[in-house]
């Protein structure tokens, strides 16, 4: 029996926590360890001044820009527990047996700096660091053993008498919780008890400090439940009725705003609490958690929620005016309906009909409370209507008033979709509703509605019906067009069909809606409106101007004439507010409607339901158009897309807490071969990072900015040499836009168009002009070398030319003076002959002479031939051809007898003409008769010349005088 009471006991506290939770809620991001590829565990959160966010893994520092995850692990791979950003900047992290920071390096990329070395060699060994506390200008690290306060570059060691359990900040002051002697506060350079009366519960440890007004705190424990310490009182904070915290395992506790906190459990999941005890909101794995056990919790730079699990990382955009509305505990069924009345908020659905009476809150998201269903309506609700203060619901099953907290069928014979007046004044009468077969006329008295039945002559499906202010019915009909019926007369109404003969386009995809009293018709092809003067449809001029030809689905005007609209799966509204219609969309909600049972509840600015897939979403649009987030964008990474991958920008341009810009400094510089770039950025906009839009431009190479777009990175291929600077900008979903970042960098030109490659060129270039100098120079000099040479030659040539003539005259005048000579020696010889013929002749005389001497002077007559004899000796001693002989030899033999006269003067004329005889080659026989000797004679003659000419007797005479002539 005991245990019955204590289970029904926790059946009660947890029915009691479900039941008070907002109906209202976040929708809740879930980061898996899949989707961050880092360790299960997240005990720590922080967030730096650009909006990043970082988180103490299981597998190191966490890191996340709304787009790109990154992770950082410690040198010894341990497990992180703690971060803390630091008064210099710097993120300081803890893990077993190490702590120490991480800081960009001069690429912008976190290199982690060990603090160990600080430590004596003794204490190098401790367990994991469980908290880090920035304080004033010091860092605080827990261990269970030690705290060490890192100051002026060195660690200070302050062990715990038993074991340190806690380290917290709050109001300014450090606190740190040892296990038996309670809580303690730094002072100067040493830890004091905190006060005599600040005495939490015997074993209780403190998982959490966080102010509480101006001088006190809240202190959380693990088991014992929440406390309020105000100077040196202790008291406990109390939840109104039953305190679900009471058994309860509290990890982690963190300020919401001004009035409210959020609690973190190690089963239940996550409360808001307000600081008067009352539980606002809770988050659960009912309410879309992974899991309910929150090791840490951030609120964030724009008031979202973030949740480290025990295993991945979840996000509840907490301060969003978009919020989802389960209408069952499962989650389950799709929204198509919902109407307030009577302060009841009914809620049309896949499963059907659900209501929650409201309170006294302007945003019914804040309402808590459970939705109970409708008693007999559990089909599928199409359509809520509320006619003559009544509700009707148009369902699957029939058409019911729900009054109280009952359902009266009207009809249940058929499907309805929808319900109209048939008048233009409230209350009406009578009604038209459009079901699965036709019209039907459902009239109302006496506070009760009654079918009369379809009308006879109209038995086509209907499901959009609207009536104009002329008591025509209009209905869209989803393959025939749309139906106009004249219900002026409802027993017999006259029916026309307008189709694309009627200028409505060719898809049957319509849906009716009325609009400033204006029917228009929502196509996949525009809007139309209906012209009564041309009984033609045509598209509406204010509609085609914000819309052109999109695929318009559906079209709701709200009470302040704003037009909330489908186009495909997109929700948005046309705000006629200002001075011009604005358009505003919700992309947090892009393809959550149920496609085809599109709905829009516009009930006030404060309250817009929305029917999704699963449920419906609220949309506080009052909210909504003020919250306009700061938007920022930052460059998170650039590095090569190369074979070999090389960062150049790891992120951070500053500290890790520092909003900076590209020092001049900073120039990364690219080898060409790596001239193929990536570039990542982001928006920190969580709660919309869906919606955020980015248009980036790089200088030197894109001709203008891209187009607006949804991608966050960029490759760029091949990029020429220069100095390039990357432009990046953000634009949220309201048409905010960021201020532009930048990152210039310089890709280097390829090694043969390097400056030393040009430097090279420049001396291969003055070498080749040297060489060729130095090649025309000896050319030019062996040209000229040639020239004079062939100047030489030419000269020789012409020398030889020359003498060639000169030989030429030469030959000619030897070959003359040789003609001369023959001639001479023709005339010498012939002289000689005749010489010699006439010796020979007057010899031949002188002996026929003789020989008749005898015969004479026997006759008496030798006195005559002696006086011949005589002057015929005469003739041989005296001869006168001798002179003329001497001349012409000396002639022809370069004065041969002259020169050897004064060469040897002693010769005498017979020996002069021996020797020309002798020259002459002649014979002694030739001799002696040109002589007038004998033989002998010659031979004497020559003996005796020999000795004058002082010849050796081996010397042949006739060479001699040969020698001595030339």
């Amino acid at each position: 029996m005991r245990e019955f009471g204590v289970l029904f006991f926790l059946i009660v506290i947890n029915f009691h926590s479900f039941g008070q939770n907002n109906i209202g809620i976040p929708d809740i991001i879930n980061y898996r360890q899949g989707i961050y590829n880092a360790g299960t565990g997240n005990r720590d959160i922080v967030q730096d001044k650009n909006g990043i966010l970082y988180f103490a893994n299981d597998e190191g520092l966490l890191s996340f820009d709304g787009t790109f995850w990154k992770l950082y692990p410690l040198p010894n791979k341990t497990r992180m527990r703690s971060l803390s950003i630091g008064a210099d900047n710097k993120i300081y992290v803890g893990g077993q047996d190490d702590l120490g920071y991480f800081s960009p390096d001069q690429k912008g990329e976190l290199i982690f700096t060990s603090l160990k070395s600080l430590l004596p060699e003794k204490n190098h060994s401790f367990t994991d660091i469980w908290n880090i506390v920035s304080w004033n200008k010091d860092i605080f690290f827990r261990s269970k053993g030690d705290i060490f306060r890192f100051s002026n570059n060195a660690l200070t060691i302050y062990p715990a008498q038993t074991e340190w359990e806690f380290l917290g900040l709050s109001n300014n002051k450090l606190i740190a919780q040892d296990t038996k002697n309670g809580l303690h506060t730094f002072s100067g350079a040493v830890w004091e008890p905190l006060g005599t009366t600040a005495i939490l519960p015997a074993g209780a440890i403190v998982t959490s400090f966080i102010p509480f007004g101006k001088d006190s705190s809240l202190v959380s424990t693990l088991k014992n439940g929440i406390f309020v310490l105000s100077g040196d009182q202790i008291s406990e904070f109390k939840i109104s009725g039953v305190n679900p915290l009471l058994n309860e395992r509290i990890l982690c506790m963190v300020p919401v705003d001004a009035a409210s906190v959020a609690i973190g459990t190690q089963v239940q999941g996550c409360y808001i609490v307000s600081y008067k005890g009352e539980i606002i909101q809770k988050f659960s794995r009912n309410e879309g958690m992974q899991n309910n056990n929150v090791l840490s919790m951030l609120i964030d730079n724009n008031r979202n929620l973030w949740m480290g699990l025990d295993n991945g990382i979840d996000f509840s955009a907490f301060n969003n005016a978009i919020k989802h509305i389960f209408h069952d505990k499962l989650n389950e069924g799709s929204g198509y309906s919902s109407i307030i009345n009577n302060n009841v908020f009914y809620a049309g659905t896949s499963t059907g009909l659900y209501k929650l009476p409201l309170g006294s809150q302007e945003d019914l998201s804040f309402v808590q409370g459970k939705f109970q269903p409708v008693p007999s309506i559990t089909s599928p609700t199409w359509g809520l209507f509320e006619m003559n203060g009544n509700l009707l619901a148009a369902t699957h099953e029939g058409m019911y008033h729900v009054k109280n907290n009952s359902s009266i069928p009207i009809n249940n014979t058929m499907g309805y979709w929808s319900v109209q007046p048939l008048s233009n004044v409230m209350p009406s009468s009578t009604f038209v509703a459009a079901n699965y077969y036709g019209l039907d006329v459902i009239q109302y008295k006496e506070n009760g509605f009654v079918s009369l039945g379809n009308l006879a002559n109209f038995k086509n499906p209907s499901r959009f019906i609207q009536m104009d202010n002329n008591l025509s019915l209009w209905i869209a009909h989803p393959y025939r067009g749309i139906y106009k019926l004249d219900m002026s007369n409802t027993s017999n109404p006259s029916i026309k069909n307008y189709d694309e003969k009627n200028g409505l386009p060719s898809t049957y995809i319509y849906h009716l809606s009325k609009v400033k009293n204006q029917v228009l018709i929502a196509s996949g092809q525009g809007v139309y409106e209906y012209n009564r003067s041309t009984d033609m449809f045509e598209r509406s001029s204010f509609y085609t101007k914000h819309f052109a030809n999109e695929n318009i689905r559906y079209i709701k005007e709200d009470n302040d004439g704003n037009t909330w609209f489908i186009q495909g799966k997109n929700l948005g509204v046309v705000d006629v507010s200002g001075q011009t219609p604005q358009i505003i969309y919700f992309p947090e909600l892009n393809g959550k409607m149920a496609t085809g049972f599109e709905h829009v509840f516009a009930y006030n600015k404060s309250n817009i339901v929305v029917g999704s897939e699963r449920g419906f979403y609220h949309i506080n649009y009052e909210q909504y158009r003020k919250y306009f987030p700061r938007v920022a964008v930052n460059i998170r990474s650039v590095s090569s897309i190369s074979e070999k991958d090389s960062l150049f920008f790891g992120g951070y341009f500053g500290q890790v807490n520092e909003i900076a810009e590209q020092g001049k400094n900073f120039l990364p510089v690219i080898n060409y071969n790596q001239n193929s770039v990536h570039l990542e950025f982001s928006a920190p906009l969580y709660q919309v990072q869906s919606n955020v839009e980015y248009s980036y431009l790089l200088e030197g190479f894109d001709k203008g900015w891209s187009a607006w777009s949804k991608k966050s990175e960029k490759d760029y291929t091949n990029l020429p040499a220069g100095t390039f600077t990357f432009m990046v900008k953000a634009k949220s979903n309201l048409g905010n836009e960021s201020a532009v970042k930048t990152f210039s960098f310089k890709v280097l030109p390829p090694w043969y168009r390097s400056s030393i490659a040009y430097i090279v060129y420049g001396l291969l270039l003055a070498s080749l002009l040297y060489y060729v100098y130095i090649w025309q120079k000896k050319k030019f000099l062996r040209q000229q070398q040639n020239y004079e040479e062939e100047q030489k030659r030419l000269k020789y040539l012409h020398q030889l030319e020359l003498e060639k003539s000169e030989k030429e005259i030469v030959k000619l005048k030897n070959e003359k003076l040789q003609a001369e000579i023959e001639h001479k020696n023709k005339e010498l010889a012939s002289t000689a002959m005749h010489l010699l013929q006439k010796g020979e002749f007057l010899t031949k005389i002188k002996e026929d002479l003789l020989h008749m001497k005898g015969a004479v002077v026997e006759n008496g007559s030798s006195g005559d031939v002696k006086k011949i004899l005589k002057k015929l000796s005469e003739e041989e001693k005296v001869d006168k051809d001798w002179e003329q002989f001497a001349t012409y030899f000396d002639q022809l033999h370069h004065d041969f007898l002259k020169k050897l006269k004064e060469h040897y003067p002693n010769l005498s004329a017979s020996e002069l003409k021996l020797c020309a005889y002798l020259l002459m080659n002649l014979s002694s026989k030739e001799i002696a008769q040109l002589m007038n000797i004998s033989g002998r004679g010659v031979e004497i003659s020559r003996y005796r010349l020999r000795k004058k000419l002082q010849i050796p007797t081996e010397t042949n005479l006739y060479n001699f005088l040969l020698e001595f002539s030339s």
